[in-house]
C-alpha cells in the first residue's frame, strides 16, 4: 500500500489515540497536502519541528498497528466479504427461480453495504 495512503487509513483508525498537535500535523499533512512550510506557517513551529512530529507520529501509528492490527483485520474482512460477493455472483448466474434470485440480491446488498462502511 502505498504509504500516503496507508498512513492516512492509520490515522483515521488510531489518530486519536495521538497527541492533538501530532494528529492535527499529520492530517495536514497527509490528508489535506500542506507542505513541511505551509504547516510550520499555520501552526507557527518551525520546519524541523513538523518533520520531528510527522517522524514521531508516523512510528506512533505503525507501533499502533503492529501491537492491535485493526486495519490488517479492517481489510482481511474487506477481501472476505468481495470474495462472498463474488461467489453469490456465480450462484446467481445459475439459479433460476425468482424467490432464490431474491434471497441472493438481498444478500449481496448487505455485503456491499458491509464493504462501504
Amino acid at each position: 500500500m502505498e504509504e500516503l495512503v496507508k498512513v492516512s487509513l492509520l490515522l483515521d483508525f488510531y489518530g486519536q489515540m495521538l497527541t492533538r498537535r501530532q494528529f492535527d500535523i499529520l492530517d495536514l499533512y497527509y490528508n489535506s497536502d500542506y507542505s513541511l512550510g505551509e504547516i510550520a506557517e499555520e501552526l507557527e513551529i518551525s520546519r524541523q519541528g513538523v518533520h520531528d512530529n510527522i517522524r514521531r507520529g508516523k512510528a506512533a501509528l505503525f507501533d499502533l498497528e503492529s501491537k492491535l492490527g485493526l486495519v490488517a483485520r479492517f481489510d482481511a474482512q474487506k477481501s472476505k466479504a468481495s470474495e462472498a460477493l463474488g461467489l453469490l455472483e456465480d450462484i446467481e448466474a445459475v439459479i433460476t427461480e425468482s424467490r432464490d434470485k431474491e434471497k441472493l440480491s438481498k444478500a449481496k446488498l448487505l455485503i456491499r453495504s458491509m464493504m462501504e462502511d
